[in-house]
């Protein structure tokens, strides 16, 4: 957090939440839209919105996209197993590679389980996802200890936590 005092959420507030949890309306201009459906400004949309991610209210506002939809129909969750010391530069440096869509770090459950970084990559083929899986092991070089790849087989929710109306 940003040092923000922690604030209430009001009933507009609330509105904006609900309105946008399962994304932004897909159009030209999606704040507007969401300020003629609260009945204020879309300024005013945007400095509650704002305010609502400094305070913590809300994580973050982001595209979510559907990559079978748009024609990644591998998925594979890299696995890493790193020096716990170096996991927050290296998850830094492989976040950033533009065909990872996200990354984190998550506790060992050893001995079954060694790894403790986690990078989701798509791809059109196993073997699109495999070569960027390379990639990464390439940039990690002897930080990386042993690695895998688990594809996805399906999708089974695609959505966070909800608050209703």
């Amino acid at each position: 957090m940003s040092g923000v005092p922690a604030r209430s959420v009001d009933a507009i507030d609330r509105r904006l939440i609900v309105a946008t949890q399962s994304g932004l309306p897909l159009v030209v201009r999606p704040y507007h839209q969401l300020a003629e459906q609260a009945g204020i400004a879309p300024e005013e949309v945007m400095a509650r919105l704002t305010r609502m991610l400094d305070s913590g209210i809300i994580r973050r506002i982001g595209a979510v996209p559907n990559h079978y939809a748009i024609g990644y129909t591998a998925n594979g969750m890299s696995v890493w197993d790193v020096a716990d010391e170096r996991i927050d530069e290296l998850g830094a440096r492989i976040g950033a590679l533009d065909f990872v869509t996200h990354c984190y770090h998550r506790p060992r459950r050893l001995p079954e389980w060694p790894y403790s970084l986690f990078a989701m990559v798509h791809g059109s083929s196993r073997a699109e996802v495999q070569a960027k899986v390379a990639e990464i092991a390439e940039l990690l070089g002897a930080e990386c200890r042993a690695y895998d790849v688990l594809f996805s087989t399906s999708i089974l929710k695609k959505t966070g936590l909800r608050i209703g109306a």
